[in-house]
């Protein structure tokens, strides 16, 4: 099958400028990279097809090649100009799929006009406890978190006071050396300047040549009513700065709701144990509950039972991204009288024998329960 037309393949003109070539090249590869489309033949076949056509398009030699002679320009096997399948020089194929391979996977590099990499700072986290009152209501704040700015004995250069960085010999100040390995030219941070391209002979005292230092810094936080467990919130640009000019990284403040003595939160809606007396229960009346808004009272029905739910519509929590509060849940939960005298116990004993006088009626589910074991045990 026949070659297409490397220029029709990156989609530019054939007067296209290496930049034009190069954001080409990198909107393809984004597209049809293998690790972005692992079950796609296709795609796999489209990005090798750009590839080649941008490491030959990238190389001014062999583009020229190419220009001039077509596919038979740029072929090692049949004599032209094209040479091994290497990698092109500074500025060639080897630069734009380090740039795209960050694009894809998220690096954190990039490159400065002088050659040196650049890094975003990293981000930070500040674990946050609050009461549920304080979700519920939201609330201002402030936080002291650990910070590092730039050294004042030496301005952030990190060099001694009357001193001053020098270019890296191994990289010449690019931040990147490259090393060969058989047709491929590999490009990696220099290990002399660790991508800094500048070297210090007479590091700062105060920061050891780091050039900045570690403070504690104090910033205010609004909490949104409403927020829940684990939710975070982004205050940009007030992680760990960045290196060689490189953008800050952000902090990320996690807010962890502390354990409440009455309600349990789940999502926007509450819940809650209602301990009521037997006497309560059984012949009913008006009870009092609290709400995070205040207490609140209803007629418990005459007859209830123990896990018994009433719910209390709009006495939940309204959420960050809600547009009507959840609802309050109270579970009820009889409790048994403990301790008593003996003048409760005999009319408890009295209570007892009126009861079971009368069967069924005021027992249905201990009759229900006793008919299904004796039809079990018959």
């Amino acid at each position: 099958m026949a070659k297409r037309d490397f220029y029709e393949i990156l989609g530019v003109a054939k007067n296209a400028s290496d930049d034009e070539i190069k954001k080409a090249y990198r909107k393809l590869a984004m597209k049809y990279h293998p690790d972005r489309n692992p079950d796609s033949k296709g795609a796999e076949d489209k990005f090798k097809e750009a590839k080649e056509a941008y490491e030959m398009l990238s190389d001014s030699q062999k583009r020229e090649a190419y220009d001039r002679f077509g596919h038979a320009g740029v072929d090692p096997n049949m004599g032209g100009g094209g040479g091994g399948a290497g990698f092109a020089g500074a500025g060639g194929f080897s630069d734009a799929f380090g740039d795209i391979f960050g694009d894809i996977f998220g690096g954190g590099a990039g490159r400065s006009r002088g050659g040196a990499q650049v890094y975003r700072g990293a981000d930070l986290r500040y674990n946050l406890d609050i009461s549920l009152e304080q979700a519920a209501n939201g609330f201002d704040t402030t936080i002291r978190v650990p910070s590092w700015d730039g050294c004042d004995t030496c301005n952030g250069s990190g060099a001694k006071p009357g001193t001053s960085p020098t270019t890296c010999g191994t990289c010449g100040g690019h931040g990147q050396v490259r090393m060969q390995q058989g047709f491929f030219s590999i490009q990696q941070t220099c290990p002399k300047c660790h991508g800094t391209g500048k070297v210090i002979p007479d590091p700062c005292n105060t920061c050891s040549g780091s050039g900045r230092i570690k403070r504690n810094k104090t910033l205010e936080v609004k909490i949104p009513s409403g927020i829940d467990d684990s939710m975070r919130i982004r205050s940009t640009g007030n992680g760990e700065p960045g290196m060689n000019g490189g953008p800050p990284g952000d902090l990320y403040v996690e807010i962890h709701i502390k354990p409440h003595a009455v309600f349990q939160r789940d999502g926007d809606d509450l819940h809650c144990e209602m301990p009521i007396s037997f006497a309560r229960a059984a012949i009913g009346g008006e009870i009092e509950v609290p709400t995070l808004s205040g207490k609140v009272s209803f007629t418990v029905p005459e007859g209830t039972q123990t896990g018994k739910t009433f719910r209390l519509r709009g006495k939940g929590i309204k959420g960050v991204r809600s547009g009507f509060p959840g609802d309050l849940f109270c579970h009820v939960l009889i409790e048994t009288p403990v301790k008593l005298t003996e003048k409760q116990k005999d009319l408890l004993r009295e209570f007892e024998t009126l009861t079971d006088a009368g069967g069924a009626k005021h027992s249905p589910q201990s009759k229900s329960w006793m008919d299904k074991v004796k039809d079990f045990f018959e």
